[in-house]
């Protein structure tokens, strides 16, 4: 039995198109779970993700290891009919499909569903896009930032009296990549009593609307419209950001009634619980700026490290605010092997977030980095595909592959 196989997904060959983010992380959560993920790319140029990031030591990307980890790359010119049959043979032989082309494109190509499903009808066509496959906006071109402002997520990210803000993270495109995973895996395991694929249409928009809590029931029932609170909730408190002694910011989150009262004992003021502003969630929320006040004033008397002591051993939820440099010197980190360290031919060696959920019996694994351009393309192309070293050459230089 190959390595592969051991893992929960190992029995899954997964073709992934698409470039940049949201169908290329589906990719990787599946491969993390030992899926053979066979990224097609375009010859001599690849997918752009290997250009971006912010910093670039040797030239090269420091997102690209991480979002094409435990992948092959082969390369195929999807706009000629030579690649399009080249990637059709691939297709007969795969479970996953997983694109992020603006809907219509595959169409175009000769590569609709219903044209896959006569080669291969167990195949699992799983689509991201910023709209979805259908309605009005599907033709629109659609990336996260988009997706996160129609689902309505960036009105609410920011502090109030201001333009909203970005979270900093392509957020859109990760949820889009996350439900386009479940919809795969749901499909798949559908297709083990059906023995038919089906398409999983991840749009965006829906994905970020999906994480909206009780948006539009808030407006439709109570006509309330959630607006920005920076880094309070509304009504939630404490719930807040605090200073320390030493300069430090740490988080308390003692909302709840029996969370509170620990820690206006731990405070040593026992009577703030009893107070009749604050006795209660409600009433907490209505004096959320006074009692900030009462807190932030003792927090300052303390060094962070003294202060998160007093908290955790009060069972108080609080924490520091996490940088990556304070995530590689932290415990916790390191005993659940949050951050692993993989092998790469221009890095030595580069540190990345493991696989995560953790299975107990059937762990993911991240067993590369992201691979070169092509790197794979005689062993798939050969293997799979059946193409001989003539026949190979030839595609080459036709610039095919």
């Amino acid at each position: 039995m190959s390595e592969q196989a051991e893992f929960p997904l190992g029995d899954l060959r997964v073709i992934e198109l698409g470039q940049l983010l949201a169908g290329p992380f589906c990719g990787q959560l599946l491969g993390d779970f030992g899926a053979e993920v066979i990224k097609v790319e375009l010859p001599g140029q690849g997918d752009p993700m290997r250009e971006w990031g912010r910093e670039k030591p040797h030239g090269k990307s420091l997102w690209w290891p991480v979002v094409a980890r435990n992948k092959k790359s082969v390369t195929c010119n999807l706009r000629s009919p030579e690649g399009q049959g080249l990637l059709r043979k691939l297709l007969a032989r795969a479970d996953v499909l997983v694109e992020n082309f603006r809907p219509g494109t595959l169409e175009r190509w000769g590569l609709s569903p219903e044209e896959l499903w006569q080669d291969n009808p167990g195949l699992v066509i799983t689509r991201v896009t910023g709209y979805g496959q259908s309605g009005p906006y599907a033709p629109r071109a659609g990336f996260g930032a988009i997706g996160e402002a129609m689902g309505g997520i960036r009105y609410v990210m920011g502090p109030p009296g201001e333009p909203p803000v970005r979270a900093g993270i392509s957020l859109g495109d990760a949820l889009a990549a996350t439900f386009a995973c479940l919809g795969t895996l749901v499909a798949l395991h559908h297709r083990e009593r059906s023995g038919r694929g089906q398409v999983v249409d991840s749009a965006i928009y829906e994905a970020v609307l999906a994480m909206m809590e009780s948006l539009l029931p808030e407006w439709a029932i109570a006509g309330y419209q959630r607006e920005r609170t920076g880094a309070v909730l509304p009504n939630v408190a404490p719930s807040n950001v605090y200073p320390t002694g030493d300069g430090d910011l740490v988080l308390i989150a003692a909302n709840q009634d029996t969370v509170f009262t620990r820690l206006a004992a731990v405070m040593e003021r026992p009577d703030l619980a009893a107070d009749t502003r604050f006795a209660t969630h409600s009433a907490r929320g209505a004096a959320m700026a006074e009692l900030d006040d009462l807190i932030a004033a003792w927090t300052a008397t303390f060094p962070a490290d003294d202060l998160l002591a007093r908290l955790h051993e009060a069972g108080v939820p609080a924490g520091r605010i996490f940088r990556a440099r304070d995530m590689f010197t932290d415990p916790h980190f390191a005993a659940r092997n949050a951050i692993v360290t993989v092998a790469h031919p221009d890095f030595g060696a580069i540190p990345m977030q493991n696989v995560v959920p953790k299975l107990s019996a059937t762990p993911g694994a991240v067993r590369s980095a992201g691979p070169a351009l092509g790197e794979h393309n005689d062993q798939v192309w050969g293997e799979l595909a059946g193409l001989g070293p003539a026949e190979l050459a030839r595609l080459r230089a036709a610039a095919v592959i």
